[in-house]
């Protein structure tokens, strides 16, 4: 008996699925997909070919699941975060985000600095 297996895509992703699958089965040309899809020609192709490859499981996007290479690591979140509320408390995110940088040689953004904080007082 063949194992099967579950796939989790969006409705988008299954709709790019649906449309792919007319283009291997020729029942839609490739350019009109595009069209639909609004891709290029040769990203059309490109998915069509991964789908050709790997089976359903090629329309979902690479990078699903994992963390972006730029992301700031946790701890080092945590720590900003714990500097903000007990070092800088009552400061504002611009002065706030030069401190960190002249005296703990922290370089953040004033805006990953709000966003770090606004998150973390949602998620207590």
């Amino acid at each position: 008996m063949a194992e099967k297996d579950i796939i989790m895509a969006t409705q988008n992703e299954l709709k790019r699925l649906y449309i792919i699958k007319k283009v291997i089965d020729k029942e839609l040309k490739q350019s009109k997909a595009a069209e639909i899809l609004n891709l290029s020609n040769r990203q059309v192709r490109r998915i069509k070919r991964r789908i050709s490859m790997e089976g359903d499981k090629g329309i979902i996007h690479k990078s699903r699941g994992k963390l972006s290479r730029r992301s700031i690591p946790k701890p080092i979140k945590d720590n900003i975060i714990n500097l903000y509320q007990e070092k800088y408390n009552g400061f504002g995110p611009t002065f706030a985000t030069e401190k960190l940088s002249e005296i703990d040689s922290i370089k953040i953004s004033k805006e990953t600095l709000t966003q770090l904080y606004q998150f973390s007082i949602k998620n207590r």
